[in-house]
């Protein structure tokens, strides 16, 4: 095929890079959220917005995307039917829908490679490659599972919020802070979570972390459980001194400074991104069905 497509699509946004059948990129864009699980339709239409903007950019036109080939890694793949179903709806000539996780350990390790990554985002999952076998934890979705994610944690600001408005628990600067984006209305934030998705309550984990570095108690407590949380999974997958584990993903920063030493002994970074790893897997599935 003459061109191929990696995208990489979660609860915050998309990005499409363009390739040629050798791999080179040649054009980039980015949209809004593609979680399959937690909205279809509007995941497919961000990733379409993506691959257009990545073929503007190339100076291609965009109709020739219907004659690419395109590997999507995308949260909420791994439960239900909604991988196929969205292959059904894309425009691509082939696709191929796997997890977030698989091109994120694609993009850290290579091709068959072994070694673990921690995807650390808007939710969380974490996978482990070892002689060929694969092992994958959470990736479960924002209701019960993403521990540690920024989702879940702008969910307990506001649920912290709420329990010192009630004074059950004691009020804090975050707590405050929290209730007055709301315009100290509490019934404002029950609203904001009849139609919130993971995202939106993502955009209150930088305020959460802001306070806790500031050693604001309520800040400083959300963060030490999702930390434990995230070791918990990060234990759960039984590495060895020998596996690399790379952390990918918004809060990978902040939890790479945090993680006990027999973790951070493991860090290594990525070869590339999780966007590198979707264009890396469709070079090798498609890329040698046309010249470009």
């Amino acid at each position: 095929m003459d061109f191929l497509l990696g995208v990489d699509g979660g609860g915050t946004g998309c990005r499409a890079a363009l390739a040629l059948a050798s791999g080179e990129i040649i054009g980039r864009g980015k949209s809004g959220p593609a979680n399959i699980r937690t909205d279809l339709a509007g995941a497919r239409a961000n990733i379409v917005d993506a691959a257009r903007q990545a073929f503007d950019e190339a100076g291609r036109d965009p109709e020739l995307m219907a004659s690419a080939g395109a590997v999507l890694g995308l949260a909420g793949v791994n439960v239900g039917d909604y991988a196929q179903r969205l292959a059904g709806m894309l425009p691509f000539a082939r696709s191929r829908v796997v997890t977030d996780a698989l091109i994120a350990l694609e993009g850290a390790v290579g091709d068959g490679g072994d070694g673990a990554i921690a995807i650390l985002g808007t939710g969380t999952a974490y996978l482990l490659r070892r002689d060929g076998v694969e092992r994958a934890i959470g990736g479960w979705g924002f209701q019960v599972g993403d521990q540690g994610a920024g989702s879940r944690i702008g969910r307990e600001a506001l649920e912290e919020a709420l329990l010192a408005h009630d004074g059950v628990r004691p009020a804090s600067p975050l707590t405050d802070a929290i209730l007055s984006s709301f315009g100290n209305d509490p019934n404002a934030i029950v609203e904001f979570t009849l139609d919130a998705r993971p995202g939106d309550f993502g955009k209150f984990a930088p305020t959460v972390l802001d306070h806790a570095a500031q050693g604001d108690s309520v800040g400083e407590a959300i963060v030490t459980r999702a930390l434990a949380a995230v070791e918990a999974s990060l234990s759960a997958l039984n590495l060895d001194e020998t596996t690399p584990l790379s952390l990918l993903g918004g809060l990978s920063q902040f939890y790479a400074g945090r993680l006990s030493p027999p973790f951070r002994a493991l860090l290594k970074a990525p070869r590339t991104d999780a966007l590198g790893g979707a264009v890396s897997m469709a070079v090798r599935l498609f890329g040698q069905e046309g010249t470009s």
